[in-house]
């Protein structure tokens, strides 16, 4: 009878299921890979009735997403959750299922236990409240990305071997070529009326030798994109090819027999489309076209570089829709006119070339295959190393790289707008412009500017729409302990009441004295991205309310 009363007594403990499958094959049956951990799960969650455990109707699968990210939108509902503090403990199958990457399970591991939310798996026995717990988890998540990388070498190898053979590794076949299936072999085939077209759009760049002329002289001839109709019904192509696609197509070595893997050309198995001597002769004009530009300097009569710009420039906007445009020294970008009442955006171009670099970098890794219309194993695998590079080039190396991806900037207070150049985004994956999802090619990421001293900073984070309860708790808390010492409450006795000490009330109480602007700013998340609660409590809040809003990032 007394252990009953202690299990009655004991706070239930609300435990939800997360699971996940990297592929979606068999998730079509009634009884699939998720609905197995799902049950393994609940009966796991049964087993601890007696310590209060309460299974969570709300489902949280992930068919079909790798595991290697944690822009799933599964884990995000959980995370959301978690943050609010409607879960305190999250159960999955294997450790393996909530994320495959040591990075991002540190981050996972730091979100929970700010929200004093566990989690277990009910295959692989472990404390995580204890060292020996914690150390055998990142083992065990140390052979799960181990794993994944090896299986992705696996790949990447099999593909390069492939292609030194000759072979078509998949994906969407370019204009003048169709796929056949002999067997479990995929092989290209010409389609001899595409054929005549890539044929015809090397003859005009051979006569015309610029990608505009082309352009227009191929939409008067009515040459048209591969128009491409998929299972599912979606019809995309047949549409007037712009110069970018035109670019791609006259680089590409595989209409004189050649299949290209990273900068090396093989041997293909299929059959050709064009001569080499008119495929050479495009490839020399189109190289001569891209030669930097040389002026002579008026006072000393020497050849030089011109003087160049920032790559951004006349790609970056306000939210209002006004241009910026860069200063005379080549080093800062301004506006006037669309940043409230301080006179416009002023802003370092070296600084926001780096920031939309990284972010540019960050959402592509982000995406991973979904990056593309049809994803295949093919095409992740190759993707994964592509990609590496691209990130790397991107972050490196300043000018053309960003100048090519960043087709548009929007600035706004507190947010910036990127959208990616799709024809870009292919010719540096070495992909057909079809492949690419334009649905991912637009993204939002927070900005801010910080100045210290004469340097201006710029900071850029996810973007967050949901206001940190976290801080919205404290700050609440904080107000209710302020009632109480003005009601006459003792320091003392309201840290009893609230189960604090009075140190805590010293420390803390002073956040219910920030403005009106602020306070609601934190409640609908439009506060600076770095403010958390640590910051605050580390600040020594002024009482002028302008000089708060100054002091922590509310007035730029």
């Amino acid at each position: 009878m007394k252990d009953d009363t202690v299990v009655s007594q004991r706070r239930a403990i609300r435990a939800a299921i997360y699971t996940r499958k990297s592929s979606d094959e068999g998730l079509d049956q009634a009884f699939n890979s998720l609905d197995a951990q799902r049950e393994a799960c609940a009966a796991y969650i049964a087993s601890q009735r007696h310590e209060g455990w309460r299974e969570l109707p709300a489902r949280f699968d992930d068919g079909g997403v790798s595991g290697g990210t944690l822009d799933r939108p599964a884990i995000q509902r959980l995370l959301s959750e978690i943050d609010a503090g409607r879960v305190e403990m999250v159960v999955v199958y294997k450790i393996d299922r909530l994320t495959r990457s040591l990075a991002d399970f540190a981050q996972l591991v730091d979100r929970f236990d700010r929200a004093g939310c566990s989690f277990v798996s009910v295959t692989q026995a472990f404390n995580t409240a204890t060292s020996m717990g914690r150390l055998t988890l990142n083992i065990l998540l140390s052979f799960a990305q181990f794993e994944r990388e090896v299986t992705g070498e696996r790949i990447r190898d099999k593909i390069a071997a492939s292609k030194k053979r000759g072979l078509w590794m998949g994906g969407l076949p370019p204009l003048g070529y169709d796929v056949k299936r002999d067997g479990v072999e995929r092989a290209l085939v010409v389609n001899p009326i595409e054929a005549e077209a890539v044929k015809l759009l090397f003859q005009l760049y051979d006569s015309h030798e610029t990608l505009r002329e082309v352009r227009d002289a191929a939409a008067r001839k009515g040459l048209r994109s591969k128009l491409r109709r998929f299972e599912s019904g979606r019809i995309v192509g047949g549409s007037v090819m712009t110069a970018g696609q035109i670019h791609y197509l006259l680089c590409n070595p595989i209409y004189v027999g050649r299949i290209r893997h990273k900068d090396q050309d093989y041997p293909g198995q299929h059959q050709p489309i064009l001569e080499e001597a008119l495929f050479a002769r495009v490839q020399e004009k189109l190289q001569a076209r891209s030669r930097r530009r040389r002026v002579r300097d008026k006072s000393t009569g020497a050849l030089r570089e011109p003087r160049t710009r920032s790559p951004l420039a006349g790609r970056v906007f306000d939210a209002s829709g006004d241009r910026l445009t860069p200063t005379h020294s080549h080093r800062l970008i301004s506006l006037k006119g669309s940043e409230s009442a301080r006179g416009g955006w002023r802003l370092p171009a070296e600084a926001l070339e780096r920031a939309v670099a990284s972010a540019i970098a960050k959402h592509l890794q982000s995406l991973q295959d979904r990056l593309f219309v049809t994803p295949t194993p093919d095409l992740a695998a190759r993707l994964e190393s592509d990609l590496a590079a691209l990130v790397t080039t991107l972050v490196r190396t300043r000018g053309t790289p960003l100048q090519k991806l960043a087709a548009k900037i929007e600035i706004a207070p507190g947010a910036m707008t990127v959208r990616l150049d799709p024809e870009a985004v292919a010719e540096a994956l070495e992909v057909a412009f079809d492949e690419i999802a334009p649905e991912h090619l637009e993204f939002e990421t927070a900005f801010q500017t910080r100045r210290r001293g004469v340097e201006q900073k710029i900071i850029l984070g996810r973007f967050q729409r949901a206001p940190d309860e976290n801080l919205i708790r404290t700050i609440a808390a904080a107000h209710h302990w302020l009632d109480a010492l003005r009601a006459g409450v003792s320091m003392a006795q309201t840290a009893r009441r609230f189960g604090r000490t009075a140190a805590v009330l010293r420390q803390r109480a002073p956040l219910a004295l920030l403005s009106p602007e602020i306070t609601q700013a934190i409640l609908e998340g439009r506060q600076p991205p770095e403010l958390t609660v640590k910051k605050l409590l580390q600040t020594d809040i002024p009482l002028c309310w302008r000089a708060q809003a100054k002091l922590l990032g509310f007035e730029r």
